[in-house]
Formats: C-alpha cells, sequence, structure tokens
C-alpha cells in the first residue's frame, strides 16, 4: 500500500513501512531454502508474499556470496522476456547469438546466488522454464518465487503464506499485541492518526474488524487509511454494509478473494469521481511511473486547460462504475428508501451529494463524498444501468444543507465526469488523493517522486475501465503516444549533457516502453507506430546495455510493418548493430546493407549515414582493420549530413581513431580524438566523450605515454560509470590493466584484471572472440605474472574479483598505477582532495556505500527521511558526482 510496496530496483526492496511479525513463515522460509533449490511461496493476492520473500532472501543473503537479486514480473506480460528480466536484475549484458535462457545458465553457471522472482502466477510457464533451467544448467542457484499458485515442477517445495492470525473478538483481549493484525492495524492507523494505539475499549472492535476481512494485510491496510476521517466502530459498521451488498450470510464466511474484492471496491466507492477516473485509466501503466506520465494518460485537457483535440469518437467516454453499489450510510432493507446522509471527507467544509442508487432498488441512494477541499458538494451522480432508479447531483450551494434530484438521465447513460473531463490540475489532485488512500504508491525515483500501484488495485482498475467502450484502448494509445513523445525528447537530447539522467529515465519506464511496445504490435493499425518508438529507443538498446530486448522488439515490429518506410530504414540499421553486439556479423551486415538500400531510395540521406555507420563498424568488430580503416575515413572526410544523430557523427570518429591505434597509426589517431573532444564538448556529451578518451588511452600507449593514457582512461572510466555502461566499463579495466603493466604496478595490474574478468563474465567471458582485445589481456597477464609470480598474481587476481563494481572503481581511479617511489598522479575530476563533508554528511556517505536507500539511512541515523534526502543531495553537489554509485567509489577510496 502507500510506502509498503518494495522499492524497485534489483536487490533487496527497500522496506518503507513496518514489517509484521511472521517469524513461523520466516523460520519455514530459511529452512526450506537451506535444503532445496526452488522454494515457492503461494498464497492469495494481498497476503503479503513479496514482502515476507524479500525478509526471508535478507535473512539468507549472507549464505550467497555473488549475492542476492530481485526480479519484479507484475508490469511483465510478454513471456519471451523472462529470461531478459532475469538476466537485468542479474546484471548481465550477454551478447552471444544463443538464445536469451541459454545465454543466462551459461553466465550464472558457477556462481552461487539467490534469485527472487516476484508475481509468477500470470507468467507461470515462462517462469517454470526459467527455473527448471537455472536448477538443471547450474549447482549454485537458488530461487526463491512468489506466486499465487505453483509453478509445477518436481523440485518445487511449497510455503503457503496464510493471513495473520486474529483472536477471537469476544474472547480475552488482554494479549491483543500478540497478535500481527492488530499490529498492523494498529501501525497503520497511526501513521494516519497520529497517537493511535490499542486500548482495552477498542481491542474488540479492531480484532472484529481484523476479522471481517479475514486477517488480510492489504485489506487491512486499506481499511486503517478510512481511520483518517471514522473511527473504528465506524469502519466496522460501513464495512458490514458493504458486505451486505455481496453476499447473504455470514460476512465473516466469505472467500478471501471476495473478502479482498469488498475492501478494494469499498475504497473505490470512498474516492472521488476524479480519483475513480484517475485509478481506472492509471492501471494501463505496468510499472512506476512519474506525475508526467500520469497527466498525459489521464487528464482529457492539454496544460494549458484547453480540452485537447478530440479523437474519431470525441471525448474519451465516461468511466461507468463498478458493479458494486456504493457504500450507504445507514444499512437498507432493498425497500427504495433513502439510505442516509453523506459521507464528507476532512476538510472540505461542506458535505457530498453524490449518490449510487443500488442495484434493484428502485429508488435512490445518499451516501457520496465531496471532493477534498472542495468545500461544497460534489457531483454529479452516477446512476447504475438497470438499477430502475436514479443518483443526486448537488445543486444547491455549499453550505445550504439542501439538494436537489432533477430528472434522470437515460438507464443506459453512465457519465463520470462532465466535459471537458480531466484537466492536468485534476489529476494531480486525484494523485495526491489516491497516494493518501493508499492505492498509489510513493517512492523516490529518476528525476524525482515515481508512483506505483499494487497489482491488486490495478486489475481493479482494469476492470473498471474495461466497462466503457473503447477506453482500455483510448488509456493504451495514449499511454504509448506519451512514451513515444518522451523517447524522442530523450533521442534528441541524448548528445547532451543529461545521458546519466536519461538513461535512468528511461530504466525506470522499462515496464511502460514494454506496454507501449507490445500494444502498438498487437492493435489493429498499429504496427508502424510500434516500429518507429522501437527505432528511437536504438541509443537505448545500444548503450544502456538492452541489446538482446532491442532485437527482441525490433524483430517483432519489423515483421509486422514490412512496408518501404523511413522507420523500417532506422529498424534494419538498428537490427544490424545490435546483431553485431551479439557477433552475429552475417545478420548485421545484412540488415545494415538492406537500410542502406532503402534509406537511399527514399532520398533520407541521415538513414543512410546511419546505416553506413554500422557497415564500417562490422568491419572493425570483424578485424577488418585496413577496410575498416578506409570505411571511416569516407565517412569522416564526408562530415555530417543534414539529420545525422550526433552521436553517431562522433561514433564515425571513434571507430576512425580506434582503427588508427591498431594500426599503429598513434599521430593521426591522436588527431581524430582531439576533434572528436571539441565536437563532445560542445554540446557538454559523456557517453562519445568516454568512447574518445579510451581511444586516446589506447593512441598514447601506442606512443609510450604511459601518464597521459593512464589519465585518459581513468577519466574514461569515470563516465562509463556515470551512465552504466558495463561493456565500455569492461574495455578500459583491461586497458587500466594493460598500463599498469607497462608501468611496473604489477599488483595493480592484476587486482584490475580480476576486476575486469568478473565484469566481462557478466558480459561474455572470451571477450567477444576477439583477438585484439584477448591478446592485450593476455600479454598484461603474462607481464603481471614474469614480475609477481603465479601465485602472488592469482592472489590479487582473486582480490580484483571479489570488489563489488564501487569498491573496483575506487581502487582503478584511486591507484596511481606506478611503482613504489612513483610521483603520485594528479588527482582527477572529481577527486579534489580538498572537499570536506561534515561529519553528518561523512556518516550518511557511508551509509550510501553500504548500499542503504534513503529510508534505510534515516531509519539508522533516526532522522526524517526528507533530511537523508537532503544530505544525500549536498553530498553529490559538493562532490560533482551525479548518482550514489559515485559517493560510494569515492568512500572506498577515502577507506
Amino acid at each position: 500500500m502507500g510506502g509498503s510496496a518494495p522499492r524497485r530496483d534489483h536487490h533487496l526492496p527497500a522496506e518503507t513501512t513496518s514489517f509484521v511479525d511472521r517469524r513461523g513463515e520466516l523460520t519455514q522460509g530459511r529452512e526450506l531454502l537451506a535444503r532445496a533449490r526452488l522454494v515457492t511461496l503461494t498464497g492469495p493476492g494481498g497476503v503479503g508474499k513479496t514482502r515476507l520473500a524479500a525478509r526471508i532472501a535478507a535473512r539468507v543473503r549472507r549464505a550467497f556470496p555473488d549475492g542476492v537479486r530481485f526480479v519484479h514480473l507484475s508490469g511483465l506480460h510478454d513471456p519471451a522476456l523472462v529470461p531478459l528480466a532475469a538476466a537485468d536484475a542479474l546484471g548481465l549484458h550477454d551478447r552471444s547469438a544463443q538464445p536469451p535462457l541459454n545465454g543466462l545458465v551459461e553466465q550464472v553457471r558457477d556462481r552461487r546466488l539467490l534469485l527472487v522472482v516476484d508475481n509468477c502466477e500470470h507468467l507461470a510457464g515462462a517462469c517454470a522454464r526459467l527455473a527448471a533451467a537455472l536448477l538443471h544448467g547450474t549447482a549454485g542457484v537458488r530461487i526463491l518465487a512468489t506466486s499465487r499458485h505453483r509453478l509445477g515442477l518436481t523440485e518445487e517445495h511449497l510455503l503457503e503464506v496464510r493471513p495473520l492470525p486474529v483472536p477471537d473478538p469476544d474472547g480475552d483481549l488482554s494479549a491483543a499485541h500478540g497478535y500481527p493484525a492488530l499490529t498492523l492495524f494498529a501501525d497503520r492507523a497511526a501513521a494516519v492518526v497520529p497517537g493511535f494505539r490499542l486500548t482495552a475499549a477498542n481491542r474488540a472492535s479492531v480484532a472484529r474488524l481484523c476479522r471481517r476481512l479475514d486477517g488480510l494485510p492489504l485489506a487491512i491496510e486499506l481499511a486503517a487509511v478510512r481511520m483518517r476521517v471514522l473511527d473504528v466502530d465506524q469502519l466496522l459498521d460501513r464495512l458490514d454494509d458493504r458486505y451486505r451488498f455481496l453476499t447473504t450470510g455470514s460476512p465473516a464466511a466469505l472467500p478471501r478473494h471476495q473478502t479482498l474484492r469488498a475492501a478494494v471496491a469499498w475504497s473505490h466507492d470512498l474516492c472521488t469521481l476524479p480519483e475513480q477516473t484517475v485509478w481506472a485509466r492509471l492501471s494501463v501503466l505496468a510499472g512506476s511511473f512519474d506525475l508526467e506520465t500520469a497527466e498525459a494518460v489521464c487528464a482529457d485537457a492539454d496544460p494549458g486547460g484547453d480540452a485537447r483535440p478530440p479523437r474519431s469518437a470525441g471525448h474519451f467516454p465516461a468511466l461507468p462504475e463498478a458493479p458494486l453499489p456504493a457504500l450507504p450510510a445507514q444499512p437498507t432493507d432493498g425497500s427504495g428508501a433513502h439510505a442516509g446522509p453523506a459521507v464528507a471527507l476532512a476538510g472540505t467544509g461542506g458535505h457530498a451529494c453524490t449518490a449510487v442508487a443500488p442495484a434493484g432498488t428502485g429508488g435512490h441512494a445518499g451516501p457520496a463524498v465531496a471532493l477534498a477541499g472542495s468545500g461544497g458538494h460534489a457531483g454529479p451522480a452516477v446512476a447504475l444501468a438497470g438499477t430502475g432508479g436514479h443518483a443526486c447531483p448537488a445543486v444547491a450551494p455549499a453550505g445550504s444543507g439542501g439538494h436537489a434530484c432533477p430528472a434522470a438521465p437515460p438507464a443506459d447513460t453512465l457519465t463520470l465526469l462532465p466535459p471537458p473531463g480531466l484537466r492536468t490540475d485534476d489529476v494531480l489532485e486525484a494523485v495526491a488523493g489516491l497516494v493518501d488512500k493508499s492505492v498509489l504508491c510513493r517512492e523516490t525515483g529518476p528525476g524525482g517522486v515515481r508512483y506505483r500501484m499494487l497489482d491488486t488495485l490495478r486489475q481493479y482498475g482494469l476492470e473498471q475501465l474495461r466497462r466503457g467502450t473503447g477506453q482500455e484502448d483510448a488509456a493504451r494509445r495514449r499511454q504509448r503516444d506519451w512514451m513515444a513523445r518522451r523517447a524522442e525528447q530523450c533521442e534528441r537530447g541524448w548528445f547532451g549533457p543529461g545521458q546519466p539522467e536519461t538513461a535512468a529515465l528511461l530504466r525506470a519506464d522499462r515496464d511502460n516502453l514494454r506496454a507501449a511496445l507490445d500494444f502498438s504490435l498487437t492493435a489493429p493499425g498499429e504496427a508502424l507506430a510500434g516500429l518507429r518508438l522501437a527505432g528511437t529507443l536504438w541509443f537505448h538498446w545500444h548503450a544502456c546495455g538492452a541489446s538482446r530486448e532491442g532485437l527482441y522488439w525490433l524483430d517483432r515490429a519489423l515483421a509486422a510493418a514490412p512496408g518501404p518506410t523511413r522507420e523500417r530504414a532506422r529498424g534494419l540499421w538498428v537490427t544490424g548493430l545490435l546483431a553485431a553486439a551479439t557477433r552475429d556479423f552475417p545478420r548485421g551486415r545484412r540488415h545494415a546493407t538492406d537500410a542502406l538500400a532503402l534509406a537511399r531510395a527514399l532520398g533520407d540521406t541521415a538513414e543512410a549515414a546511419h546505416a553506413e555507420y554500422v557497415i564500417g563498424v562490422i568491419r572493425l568488430f570483424g578485424d577488418d582493420l585496413p577496410g575498416a580503416l578506409r570505411h571511416f575515413e569516407a565517412t569522416v572526410a564526408r562530415g555530417p549530413v543534414p539529420g545525422q544523430h550526433l552521436s553517431l557523427v562522433g561514433l564515425d570518429q571513434v571507430e576512425l581513431a580506434c582503427a588508427l591505434g591498431f594500426l599503429g597509426e598513434a599521430e593521426r589517431a591522436v588527431e581524430v580524438c582531439e576533434q572528436a573532444l571539441r565536437l563532445c564538448e560542445r554540446h557538454g556529451e559523456q557517453w562519445v566523450r568516454s568512447y574518445v578518451l579510451r581511444m586516446l588511452a589506447l593512441a598514447h600507449t601506442v606512443r609510450g605515454d604511459w601518464p597521459r593514457a593512464e589519465r585518459h582512461a581513468r577519466e574514461a572510466l569515470r563516465l562509463k560509470l556515470a551512465v552504466h555502461d558495463v561493456i565500455g566499463i569492461a574495455l578500459t579495466l583491461d586497458l587500466l590493466a594493460s598500463i599498469a603493466a607497462r608501468r611496473g604496478a604489477h599488483e595493480h595490474a592484476a587486482v584490475l584484471l580480476g576486476g575486469a574478468d568478473r565484469v566481462w563474465a557478466d558480459v561474455d567471458t572470451g571477450r567477444w572472440g576477439s583477438h585484439t582485445l584477448n591478446s592485450a589481456r593476455r600479454d598484461s597477464e603474462e607481464e603481471a605474472v614474469r614480475a609477481l609470480g603465479r601465485e602472488a598474481f592469482e592472489r590479487a587476481h582473486r582480490r580484483g574479483g571479489a570488489l563489488g563494481l564501487p569498491e573496483l572503481a575506487g581502487h582503478a581511479l584511486q591507484e596511481p598505477g606506478r611503482p613504489p617511489g612513483a610521483e603520485a598522479a594528479a588527482p582527477p575530476p572529481h577527486e579534489d582532495t580538498t572537499v570536506r563533508l561534515t561529519r553528518r554528511e561523512t556518516e550518511v556517505a557511508r551509509l550510501v556505500a553500504e548500499g542503504l536507500a534513503n529510508q534505510q539511512i534515516a531509519d539508522r541515523l533516526v532522522i526524517a527521511r526528507r533530511t537523508a534526502e537532503g544530505h544525500v543531495e549536498r553530498i553529490l553537489g559538493k562532490l560533482g558526482f551525479s548518482n550514489r554509485s559515485q559517493i560510494a567509489a569515492w568512500m572506498t577510496a577515502q577507506r
């Protein structure tokens, strides 16, 4: 619920609310993982499987030297992407041409790690195949899965996660604090009503409420949020009323899934009409999202306030209500009499009038919710089709105490909001209200605050959306269009100063990008838009370690949109580039050649230049150095063409310098690199610049200028860390090891080789089979072994292989790389030794280096989360850093 959902990174999720005691299940889970390699936590939605899995994993993490990783599947709906999601969680960047699942197994074959796979039920077959492959192909990988159903493997051990135990409300409640359900309610209620606690006066009511909710944690949390405006007895009364609309007989005997649905439906009823509409429209978002995305998907008007141009069907149709009627303030007997007074939200200053008539009553109902802060009535009402009754919109001034009921609309008319519908300001208010009601979880992400909706609540919202003809398609098209606009904006700005932020933003948006691509490639008439989006993301697929997934989407899009279009020319050369990165040179060359021919036929010089770059890269990757040299000499001499992306203009120069360096023409390579550096510096660009610096370092090694070579290589590594270019990091560590060996710092070289080999293990242990790369690495090792001896080399190599990336980066950036007694190198940029942190900032930086999130830092230091966030921002500013991993590397170096 609000703040209780796990944070979306691939290490263990940080807990942002207290964890209710489940000692028995924790012990069982640990014992099962000790003797079984596949353990599945099963249970109904909302029972707490994800939180329990994270707790179990945290308890056993020391038993797994290669770590614990969390695979979030809630936003994934394509079975083919499950192996890629697992590889992504593990930080793997397989560039081989073999199937993704095979590549994943090969890369983790010798590791001892725990993989937590969360929310498997909608992808059970793909999850079973993933688990089977890992179980049969490795010896040290264990899997902890969560699912509503078992995966069905013979090796699987099940742990049923049951609802929280609840005491008899009419029994002895003197030990009520020993019941987790009551503790959970009290904890969540205290968050909205400071000072709330279990007392002798309220224990029985709380116990009765928790029993009515079958001890389901999600249902209890949803109910506790209502304590903001109701006391426990009022909550219980209204919950009983809600159940009477669901079934006859004892509410306590309801099946658990119906209990949870009732709690969710009740929360939905108590939302304002804009909140209900936003809830439904946000349900098409597959993962976390920011406010801009929410506004783009939900608003009917543009930011200036004018209604957006209607599509063919005019305004998006209004959302119909849920099939369950709204909660009455008093029990109804089905007679059609007025059900009682309305419920006004705290702070409204008025009363509510929107009402829904229960199905079959033949009359009208009175409970309703006033818009927060409205100061008066909420309207209009919703009439349920087929009820035979009508609802009462508010017409009297706020505070007048009266209301009127104009003529009812036709029985089949369902209107939630009058034209012009939702404006962007309405969406902001609705999002705030949904966070307040624990429908949305607020979390920190790239660019600031992001939001997430739990699966159970998203499914309910999607049900509401699907009750209106065309609503789901309209919302999904808006989501796709927004993702396309964001991708285009990111591509335009990629050759600029904001690359780390862009990379982080697209990574956070990956589930929604997947949803947008899937909609485009499955909805009739949308394939070309899907191909355009997949091609626009070329820099994301190529630069940010997502080449496998990029190939998957581009293959689908090219098959779905075969026409001779600019989008197809773009898709073909991007596919060629990504195929080349997996060493599938024949496929890459074929696609790039087809792209060049199509671009020329269309008269598109920019896409033709892009395709030519790919053709040249394939020559270079294939060790055709003379051919690559001739190719890039021609393209660089030609210069940029109109519309050509500056990243690819810069990369033309990078590849030319690379060919020159490998062919021993160091002076010309330095000249080309300096030209490329000037281009990058004019635009504040980092990714291409990191490759230019690496090439410059390589050229200086050819010249034997080791100090300059080392300085440029370190700065290249710093930039690659900023954009998390794993392949670039591996290449640069190899180069730094070579430089250290040639300068006589043999132990340092051995440590760097160990770290480089560990990073390459996440990419390709064979370094793509490249003769040039492997011979350089072999030369470094042989020189270090001659100086140190095999035993000392192996010790240093193991030490480097055991370092995490932040520690390894700190080692590489801080060691001067010179033999003892040599003059120390000048501190590189961002490593200013005059920087002084306060004592508190040093404490915070140390905790950041330990991998703690802001909430965990706040808990450890007993400060507010906002205070912790402020400390982290000041540390980043003082040190000139852009992300937390740089703080971690800096702290490691200070030790």
